[in-house]
């Protein structure tokens, strides 16, 4: 019998906000654009080149590699919903 070996899990990034995303996503161009808008710091993590975030997005995303995918001071937000975010980050 094969036991699969397992993957190195790659911490969660410790900052107040983290952007899980891929290159060519559209709502991740307009993501990154409303934080760099705002001055908002915040930590990129592209889920195509680590598996283990991508891992990640799926537990939170019904099983989905949905981007953006944000985890704000501990509240996950899955897909772009600027309202959202815009009140997480107190900008409403």
């Amino acid at each position: 019998m094969f036991k699969k070996k397992p993957q190195p899990q790659t911490p969660e990034p410790t900052a107040d906000v983290v952007m899980y995303c891929t290159e060519w996503c559209p709502g991740c161009r307009s993501a990154r654009a409303f934080l760099k808008e705002y001055e908002i710091e915040y930590v990129e993590v592209d889920i195509s080149k680590d598996r283990a975030a991508a891992a990640r997005v799926r537990g939170w995303a019904d099983g989905n590699e949905t981007t953006p995918t944000f985890n704000i001071r501990g509240t996950i937000v899955v897909d772009w919903d600027k309202r959202r975010v815009a009140q997480l980050l107190g900008l409403d």
